[in-house]
């Protein structure tokens, strides 16, 4: 396996019910093709839930491919991050209950990154109130609003690190 490609990421579960545990070290595992045995301690913003977080690498799009698996569980509230590698920008995922899903590039400095097409499509015909409004919508202000109380609960916490078999 060459190095042109490979890049690195972690994935943050904020909270999980202890009975969906077992379920996200398997998505991960089955993800990367290595065991995932996570760490697992209590989430204080949510109590009766744990949290873990672990460090990873393997190809580029893997980021996507863990978030895809673990938003089988709905309940979960999780962050996944991909670093940037040679030809392709990093990524930033999250999920939130209620709120699903949210996707955007990151830069090298973990920046999210808004294109060129977005920003046409944003001006537009539009409000100040309704640029406002999108703008808060592409840089992911309700996902950060929703998990920041769990972030922080988890600072200190072990990390645990996988690689990818190639």
């Amino acid at each position: 396996m060459s190095n042109r490609g490979i890049t690195s990421g972690v994935v943050y579960v904020h909270s999980s019910p202890s009975a969906v545990c077992p379920h996200v070290e398997w998505a991960i595992s089955g993800t990367l093709g290595v065991r995932a045995d996570l760490k697992w301690t209590a989430q204080p913003a949510a109590p009766g839930q744990l949290r873990a977080e672990c460090a990873w690498t393997g190809d580029a799009g893997t980021g996507g491919k863990l978030s895809s698996a673990l938003r089988a569980w709905p309940m979960l509230r999780f962050e996944v991050t991909e670093e940037p590698s040679p030809g392709v920008d990093g990524e930033r995922f999250c999920f939130a209950p209620g709120l699903g899903l949210w996707r955007a590039r990151t830069s090298a400095n973990g920046d999210i990154v808004v294109n060129e097409d977005q920003l046409r499509s944003l001006v537009g015909n539009r409000s100040v109130e309704a640029i406002a409004h999108r703008v808060s919508e592409l840089v992911g202000s309700a996902w950060d609003d929703a998990l920041e109380p769990f972030r922080r609960a988890g600072d200190g916490a072990p990390v645990t690190w996988l690689h990818r078999v190639g």
